[in-house]
């Protein structure tokens, strides 16, 4: 099966990993899906991440992600919300005066600039516009 979105797919098994309250979720690797991963962690969104083998193709690589919960018995994820922004089929670009804040501040934006992949308040700090990957809050 050719998959068409795969940083969708990526913030579907997070999504649906927290909804079944998981520990861990497994997602294939690429450079987009990693840089993404460690903005969530730098953002406290999930605990870690590591790239493990895969057991069952070779030359596969993928990421382990631990998710990251808070209350202790009841588990409650720190991400209540994570969306994809833009698609292949509708890309999302905004300049760097149009940045979107999400929450108030209070979330994320993620954003494909010409300097890298950065949250949408590294974005606004260098004055970069750039693609709207994603939004965690």
């Amino acid at each position: 099966m050719v998959m068409t979105d795969p940083v969708a797919d990526m913030l579907t098994r997070v999504r649906n990993a927290i909804r079944a309250k998981h520990d861990y979720v497994t997602v294939p690797a690429s450079k987009i899906k990693g840089e993404i991963l460690k903005l969530m962690k730098e953002e406290g969104y999930i605990e870690d991440y590591e790239v493990v083998d895969s057991e069952e193709f070779r030359n596969v690589k993928l990421y382990n992600v631990k998710l990251k919960y808070y209350g202790g018995r009841e588990k409650v994820s720190v991400i209540t919300e994570i969306k994809r922004a833009s698609r292949p089929g509708l890309r999302l670009y905004k300049k760097k005066d149009d940045i979107p804040m999400v929450n108030e501040g209070l979330g994320i934006a993620i954003i494909s600039t010409s300097k890298g992949v950065m949250t949408d308040k590294q974005s606004r700090k260098y004055g970069i516009g750039g693609e709207v990957i994603c939004y965690i809050s």
